[in-house]
């Protein structure tokens, strides 16, 4: 694929993630999708039927979109500068729901691999998450 395409992946699966379509996580990610930055949810499988719960999880627990502010592609890899805004209205990492509004920022990477995302890595915010989401308060907010 060219790295137009492998762009054109990675967003149609932000997509799919924003409209809630876990179903097309099918067609999208490869079966034994590896995620080198799996969140810390206990007992889930791995691959993508991992990626699927993970992701209905967090759209339970914090509905809301993705936001692509850039994307940077080179052979089978696609870096995607993102944020995550939302709302808090579920219990997750066992914190009760809060009501917040959430505005993360993230890098991710995505290794393509036959037409399908195939390895995943990123950086997330995480304090500035979970500030929002009421677990710390740090300095100065």
């Amino acid at each position: 694929m060219s790295t137009k395409e492998n762009k054109a992946l990675v967003l149609r699966f932000y997509s799919a993630m924003d409209e809630g379509d876990i179903g097309a996580l099918d067609a999208l990610v490869a079966e034994d999708y590896i995620d080198h930055s799996r969140p810390p949810f206990p007992n889930l499988p791995t691959g993508r039927a991992g990626l699927k719960r993970a992701f209905e999880i967090f759209q339970k627990a914090t509905p809301g979109h993705h936001v692509i502010e850039d994307q940077i592609a080179e052979d089978d890899k696609v870096v995607t500068r993102l944020r995550g805004v939302g709302r808090h209205e579920g219990e997750i990492f066992g914190i009760p729901a809060s009501g917040s509004a959430l505005d993360v920022k993230a890098v991710a990477i995505h290794r393509i691999e036959n037409g399908r995302l195939a390895e995943h890595w990123s950086a997330m915010d995480t304090g500035a998450l979970l500030q929002q989401l009421g677990a710390i308060k740090l300095g100065g907010h």
